[in-house]
């Protein structure tokens, strides 16, 4: 008998990652939601038979109930988690937004993380204000096309914000929750830990994928296990594991030291059977470049190569998911 995520795989690849709500019922029946909006009566059609005759040919799979729905499908919610501070989860969210966008994808980001926001000066938007419609935000733009929403934009700049768990998880919704436009994928940019925050998303918000990013020393590795863990324990499948800070280059000698090691997040990936999506050098560049609000991954050279190359792999591992259509 076919297992439900082949089945939510299938249906996401036959109907072109229009399919939702893929429920699997006793007797091997298989129903869903189809989001048809935009499609000419025909291709509505077609896509229906498609969906069914893909989903026939499993293993187990006896009948299949389609619901269509014209209503705009949300964003794929694509979350970036570390277990722990200081490994540059927020500098690496940023440049992913930003290599993803590039590649030609619709995207947004949200900085989760209530109380530490940064996005905002890794983007040089400090003092913009986002405006509100119909009771929503509206994200702010940049110039490097990720529009974006963080608690670092409602507050005045270094103002504590001293919150317990309720409404933070209140923040947390206002700021996904928002007027996206065509945006298709949101990077959410989390706090370090897996606390509050972290267990609103998985309740409430239901990411389509986890990325999750260490430095390559074992302290860092045995925080990013536990935020492995708390995905795995929500249903969110994990995309793979981030090596940052990966190598140094002396930019006076060129001298290649490891302050941090090399290769632990690797090694960690392999014994777990999760993917290595890639790793990121400890570069000068890169901090002074995002103190500047530049991502560098808006650049050219080895450092725009490095994000570039990781956003690629969480690019095919989405349209693989999900179909390439938006």
């Amino acid at each position: 008998m076919a297992e439900l995520n082949e089945i939510e795989a299938v249906a996401a690849g036959a109907s072109e990652g229009r399919a939702s709500a893929v429920k699997l019922r006793d007797g091997g029946v298989v129903s869903l939601v189809l989001d048809v909006a935009g499609l000419e009566p025909l291709a509505r059609d077609r896509l229906e038979i498609a969906v069914k005759g893909a989903l026939l040919k499993l293993e187990g799979v006896s009948k299949v109930q389609v619901a269509m729905t014209a209503e705009r499908r949300p964003p794929r919610l694509i979350v970036v988690g570390s277990g722990k501070g200081g490994v540059g989860k927020s500098t690496f969210s940023a440049n992913l937004a930003v290599a993803l966008h590039r590649a030609g994808r619709k995207v947004g980001l949200v900085d989760a993380d209530i109380y530490g926001p940064s996005q905002p000066r890794l983007f040089d938007c400090e003092d913009v204000k986002p405006t509100a419609r119909d009771q929503k935000l509206v994200p702010v733009p940049n110039d490097y096309g990720v529009p974006i929403l963080s608690m670092g934009h409602l507050v005045q700049p270094g103002q504590a914000i001293a919150w317990r768990g309720p409404m933070a998880g209140n923040a947390l919704g206002q700021l996904i929750d928002a007027h996206w436009g065509d945006v298709t994928d949101i990077i959410v940019d989390l706090p370090p830990g897996t606390g509050d925050v972290q267990l609103s998303m998985l309740q409430k918000h239901k990411p389509a994928g986890a990325v999750i990013v260490s430095t390559p020393q074992d302290l860092a590795l045995m925080d990013a296990v536990r935020a492995i863990s708390l995905f795995e324990q929500g249903s969110v499948p994990i995309i793979g594991l981030i090596e940052n800070m990966a190598g140094y280059v002396c930019p006076h000698c060129g001298e290649l030291s490891d302050p941090f090691g090399i290769g632990g997040a690797e090694a960690a990936a392999k014994s777990m059977n999760l993917p290595f999506l890639g790793r990121v050098p400890l570069d000068m560049a890169i901090r002074k470049s995002s103190d500047a609000g530049v991502p560098p991954a808006s650049g050219e050279g080895l450092i725009a190569d490095a994000f570039g190359s990781i956003a690629a792999r969480i690019s095919t591992w989405i349209d693989n998911r999900f179909g390439k259509a938006g």
